[in-house]
This record gives structure tokens, sequence and C-alpha cells, in this order.
């Protein structure tokens, strides 16, 4: 296999907006097979600092390569700066299980992404010949790099060509910063208590609110079960036949991906976003912001938005957008929680993620309360910083 290193100013030249971030600092750390497999590891850890570099192990679905000049180092680096950004969010709010909050400051975003081709896919007769590539490029990694990498539950991944394993305890059997915890609950549970917390500072319960999503896959579908319990009124948009099936079954009005735009016109209190990325393109953005009852945005989708300026158009409608990084968090902080309480052979507390997730509904609610007050002056992010006193902590 090939290696090339990409250093933080060519990763700049790659996507430039990296340079306005909070970290522009990025290596990318690019693996080629010689079947036309490319790894791109992604991260914002330091070359020999230790540092704990945090983010899923994407298989680029065929949704996503298939999309116009994809290009796997920049989905790795575009995806590690959401993660940073969710690294970020943990440490402002305080959030995470005990051994995370603990080691927060040598934790920074990352991104794994691979992009296989159609043989070598997940359930395919070359997977496994894949993800061993995979495992070698992060074994390699990890020691030569002097970091930490640690990977958690992504796209593209579920039962290999045997019929019988998952792909993700087959990577963490050859490499242990790959864990295998369920990350989409934890990552549910603080998508529901950020809706919540939200639609509790317009006075909305969701008893009352009709709520939109997009995208029901394994987190949408906890949110989902969530928010039947409340007997909560919910359309949705989902690409997949199947899962259609499934969700009219339970009562949600399901629309298909190509009636998007009459979905976004529907009266809606919220819309939840949880689909493979780019849910939020600008006409998306435009549609949404226009309809007049919609109040709340908000979501775990990576790469959510071609333009993060986008949610500028949110706050001008008197709409409350909570930036999905902060949305998703979970996800990450319960699998650095099972990466570090196994190194230290300690008990893996998933309950801690919970109540950490729980807490996330009080931020969310005084956040939105704030944007409120100064008649939408300033943004989601803002808000959290101006109270972050109040606000960090379960």
């Amino acid at each position: 296999m090939k290696k090339t290193i990409l250093n933080p100013a060519a990763t700049r030249a790659l996507v430039p907006h990296l340079a306005k971030t909070r970290n522009p600092n990025v290596w990318i750390y690019r693996y080629d097979h010689p079947n036309s497999w490319r790894l791109s590891i992604a991260t914002h850890a330091e070359p020999g600092s230790n540092k704990l570099s945090l983010g899923g192990f994407r298989i680029a679905p065929e949704e996503r390569t298939s999309m116009p000049g994809f290009d796997s180092d920049i989905e790795a680096i575009e995806l590690a700066m959401g993660m940073e950004d969710k690294v970020c969010w943990s440490r402002i709010l305080g959030v995470g299980g005990p051994l995370a909050r603990r080691d927060i400051s040598r934790i920074v975003g990352g991104k794994c992404v691979l992009h296989p081709t159609a043989d070598g896919r997940v359930g395919q007769p070359r997977d496994r010949e894949l993800l061993d590539f995979a495992t070698a490029c992060l074994i390699d990694c990890d020691l030569t790099a002097g970091i930490r990498i640690t990977t958690g539950q992504d796209l593209g991944h579920g039962i290999m060509s045997d019929g019988r394993t998952e792909s993700l305890d087959y990577l963490h059997r050859g490499f242990r910063g790959s864990v295998v915890a369920d990350t989409s609950k934890p990552t549910a549970q603080g998508n529901y208590h950020v809706l919540c917390g939200m639609l509790e500072a317009f006075d909305v319960s969701p008893a009352d609110a009709t709520v939109g999503l997009i995208g029901c896959g394994k987190v949408g579908m906890h949110v989902i079960e969530r928010l039947r319990e409340h007997g909560t009124r919910m359309v949705a948009v989902e690409a997949t036949p199947e899962r259609r099936d499934a969700l009219a079954r339970l009562g949600v009005t399901v629309r298909a991906p190509h009636e998007k735009g009459m979905f976004l016109s529907e009266p809606m209190d919220a819309l939840v976003l949880n689909a493979s990325g780019n849910s939020l393109d600008r006409e998306s953005v435009r549609l949404s912001a226009a309809n007049s009852r919609l109040k709340v945005v908000c979501g775990s989708e990576n790469l959510v938005m071609q333009d993060p300026l986008d949610a500028d158009i949110y706050r001008a409608a008197h709409k409350a957008y909570c930036p999905t990084e902060l949305g998703g968090m979970m996800g990450y902080l319960t699998a650095v929680e099972q990466y570090l309480a196994e190194l230290e052979s300690l008990p893996f507390d998933v309950a801690s993620l919970m109540e950490a997730a729980a807490s996330l509904g009080r931020s969310a609610r005084e956040a939105v309360k704030y944007m409120v007050h100064h008649d939408f002056a300033i943004g989601f992010e803002a808000a959290i910083e101006a109270n972050r006193s109040q606000l960090s902590g379960p």
C-alpha cells in the first residue's frame, strides 16, 4: 500500500474554509491499495502528541461516492472539522462520561473515510480483504504518527459476506481503537433531549407538536420511539422503501426523497435531521425557513449544510437552529468512554452517557430562550457561550 501525508497547509488548500475554524490544523494520512481502495485518516492531533483522535470509521456509501467530485480526503477533513466542533461543545458544556470528562484536554476531532470498490463493500465478496487493509492502515498510523486513533460506528457497516460477522466486530478484533459500543442510542437520546428542550423554550410540548424527520436509520428510529411515548404527530422523509413501510405501520406519515420540497412546506413545529448528509442544501434551507409554523431545527447529521453560514437564514426567519455537531456529540463520547474503559480494564458504564445526554435538554432550552429574548440577534452558539457558566454540567 502507498502512504501519503498531507500537512495542515495542504489540507487547508483542499478545504479552504478549514482556515476559518477554531482549530485550522488537520493532518491527512492517506493509504492507497492496489485494488483502488483508499483510506483517508483526518485528524486534529499533532504528530507525536499522543492525543486521542475521535471520530467514526466511515465506509463511504454509494450515495456519497457517486456524488460528482467525491474525494475521501475532503470528506474526512470536513467530518473531522465537525468532530472537533463536537469536542468543543463537550468542553463548553462539561458533558460526557467520567473518563471522557477526565481526559477531555487530550481529545481532538478526527475521522476515517474508506472509499471501497463495489466488490469490497460490507456484504460483498472482498469485504474481509478490504477491512484487513483498513486494519493495517489504522495500526500503521497509530504507531507512526504518535496519536491514538479511536473510531466508532458510522455509515457503511453491517453483516459481512460470511452472513454472520458484524463489520465493526471484525475491525475491533484487528484494531482495539475501533470500538463496538452502540453509539446510536446515546446519540438519539441527545437528539431527543435537545429537541424537547428547544420546543420547551417556545412553550410547545412534544405531545402537542408535529415533528418532521429527515433520515430514519438507527438514530432516527430511536428518536421516533421516544416521541411515540408522547403521542407526537410525526412526518418523515426516508430513502429506503422497506423503512418507509415500517414507519407507515407505526403511524408516521412518510414521504420519499423526491417529495422533500413538499414535506418541508408542511405544517410542523420542529425538523430533525439524521440522514447521510447534505439534507440542508440551500433550497431546503430556504423552503424550511419560509415554513411559518416551524420553530426548531436540530439533529445529529454529519455534513448537513453545504455552507454553515446558511444557519443565519434560519436566524433571520426567527427560527432556532441547533448545530448538529452538538446534537450528535453523544456518539463520540460513547466511543471514547468505551475505549478508555477497556484500556484501563474498567467497566464501561453506558448509563453515565444516557444521563449526560439528558443534560443537553436544559442547555438547549436556555440557549433558545436567550435567542428569543434577544430577538434572534445572535445564533445558538453565541447563546450557549453567553450562558456558559449557567449551562455547564449535568
